[in-house]
């Protein structure tokens, strides 16, 4: 009887700690900066391995105060984000440029994770495609020379 009392007591608990949590609300800031992207997804497509992979994220500033990019990080080592790390007023644009190493083979689907002063803090952006390999030259096979020679007597 003591355990189910004990039960009872521990989940009357945590509801009521979950509810409390719930109910504080992060106060938004109306003139916060919002960050629009013209695509949040960009499709490399078949590429040949050791193609160009350099591709741009451009963004624009839809609030009313200066957005500022806090950090840019990217889901493995094999893509490598830059961006703009000065304040993008309202209105303008920025970009965030993106390399996928294209030496590693095969298909691939990388995200990057933006994090700014806007009203949705983290925004995902995603790159995919597939690296195959590079064409090589058509090898002939080599003939062997065999002799024919029949001796006649």
């Amino acid at each position: 009887m003591k355990k189910a009392l004990l039960i009872v007591g521990l989940a009357f608990l945590g509801f009521n700690a979950a509810q409390a949590q719930s109910e504080v609300q992060k106060e938004v800031n109306p003139n916060a900066p919002e960050i629009v992207f013209d695509m949040d997804v960009i499709d490399y497509g078949q590429q040949e391995q050791g193609a160009n992979g350099n591709r741009t994220f451009v963004f624009t500033n839809t609030g009313k105060e200066p957005l500022i990019l806090t950090n840019v990080k990217a889901s493995c080592g094999c893509t490598t984000p830059k961006w703009t790390r000065n304040p993008v007023a309202p209105g303008e644009k920025g970009e965030i440029q993106v390399h996928y190493d294209t030496k590693r083979m095969g298909q691939f689907q990388k995200n990057i994770t933006v994090t700014s002063n806007a009203k949705t803090s983290n925004k995902v952006l995603t790159i995919k495609g597939k690296i195959m390999p590079k064409e090589t030259a058509p090898t002939t096979p080599v003939k062997k020379e065999t002799s024919s020679k029949v001796s006649k007597k």
